[in-house]
């Protein structure tokens, strides 16, 4: 009896020691860890404002690849969220929403400090859970920027959560960790450009019939030029030959850059989609269904090509290109210009998380000014085909009308202009799969 109440004692002493340590307890807790990055300040807030890329820096995957995504309310900003699903316990069922998104995109790179919450749902302990990411520059030049995410929780006086705290150093400091780390290298993959000065917006490009002349030169502009006056000159003849009329301002079209030779089509629109070529009526909106004879050269009018572009006469070719969302900014600038602001547009589709595959929808850009031989300026709007975004960039409130002839499918680029050597196209990343071309 005596050694009964004796165990009786004992677990009472033991549990009132659980309520007394429990109580004292502090009824939060938090974890954080900091990273430093060397990257523009405006992306890296950015790619932190919404979700489309954190299945490629969050630590999910890492645990389950086969975790699903999925994503709700605004693009970009307060109230984009994205919930997951996964079999594995380490991840489970949760969901993130950004609840503070200070000081917003038109004035963090003049602020230079910025804070950013995310609502946490999922199965570890506590309530009001949330992540705090503080970003500030840092670095003797301001260059790199400071990266701290915090992981906050709030337990009440439930004291088995109380408890958990003890354990905030497992899971979710794992989490802020390794999700840190893999921003880093999702950032890396960005050109690492300024964009506060581009003024992007998402445009819907309709299919635009085209005449175009395949061609290359030296990657300067003076040899450019040349080469783009030639190939305009075979298309004018072409169109006088077909009896059809331009619709519209030239387009460049960037096939490849190499160290040494610039790779491009130069692009006329014209004002049909049906064409006469050798007797023979071809409707460039149905590729290959009509014309070609068996054994003809690939060269010989009149001839359909694998990528759906019709031999015309010559080094002239027709196709339909572009149709569908674009991100395009407009430019007045010198043509050596017309690359960086490709990388600026493809630097801010990745932080954004827009989908686009520059290999088979290229980035493009249409001549509205010609150079002025005394200043060398031109006027240009330059697009980037997506694969996939939302209606609008954060900002931009009335989707705009189609963009008639101007519209993405193929790559069009830097136009000509005095002598000077043409930048290099740095590689990009899509984030998402690409669609066929156009």
């Amino acid at each position: 009896m005596m050694r009964a109440l004796e165990i009786i004692v004992a677990l009472l002493m033991v549990v009132i020691l659980y309520l007394v340590v429990g109580v004292m307890m502090p009824d939060h807790g938090s974890t954080s860890r900091s990273v430093e990055v060397s990257h523009d300040f405006r992306q890296v807030y950015d790619i932190l404002s919404n979700f489309r890329r954190f299945p490629d820096y969050g630590v999910l995957r890492a645990y389950d690849p086969n975790t699903r995504f999925t994503f709700s309310g605004p693009a970009y900003g307060v109230g984009a969220e994205t919930s997951w699903t996964s079999k594995n316990h380490k991840v489970g069922d949760g969901s993130l929403t950004i609840t503070k998104d200070v000081p917003g995109a038109s004035r963090v790179s003049t602020l230079g400090s910025a804070e950013i919450d995310w609502a946490l749902k999922n199965s570890w302990d506590g309530h009001n859970k949330r992540i705090i990411i503080e970003l500030e520059r840092s670095g003797s030049s301001e260059r790199l920027v400071k990266v701290t995410m915090r992981y906050k929780v709030d337990y009440g006086w439930n004291l088995i959560d109380r408890y958990s705290r003890l354990y905030i150093h497992g899971e979710p400091a794992a989490f802020v960790q390794y999700t840190l780390g893999n921003l880093q290298n999702v950032l890396a993959s960005i050109p690492n450009v300024s964009y506060n000065d581009v003024q992007p917006s998402i445009v819907v490009t309709k299919p635009q019939a085209v005449l175009f002349v395949s061609t290359r030169a030296k990657r300067t502009l003076g040899d450019v030029t040349i080469a783009t006056q030639k190939a305009l000159t075979e298309i004018d003849a072409a169109m006088k030959k077909l009896g059809v009329t331009q619709a519209g301002p030239r387009i460049t079209i960037t096939t490849d850059y190499g160290d040494q030779f610039y790779v491009f089509d130069v692009a006329v629109p014209i004002d049909t989609s049906t064409l006469t070529v050798a007797g023979q009526s071809y409707d460039l909106t149905q590729p290959g269904q009509a014309g070609a004879a068996t054994g003809a050269s690939a060269a010989a009018p009149g001839t359909w090509k694998k990528n759906g572009a019709l031999v015309v006469d010559g080094n002239v070719s027709a196709r339909m290109a572009f149709g569908g969302k674009a991100l395009e900014a407009d430019m007045q600038a010198s043509p050596a210009s017309l690359p960086l602001m490709r990388l600026n547009l493809e630097a801010y589709a990745q932080t954004h998380g827009y989908a686009f595959n520059p290999n088979t929808h290229r980035p493009y850009d249409v001549v509205t000014n010609a150079v002025d031989p005394n200043t060398g300026m031109g006027g240009y709007k330059v697009f980037l085909p997506l694969t996939w975004a939302p209606d609008a960039v954060p900002g931009q409130s009335v989707q705009p009308a189609a963009a008639g002839s101007a519209a993405p499918a193929i790559v069009a680029s830097v136009a000509v202009g005095a002598s000077a050597s043409v930048p290099a196209r740095a590689a990009s990343v899509a984030p998402a799969a690409a669609a066929t071309a156009g």
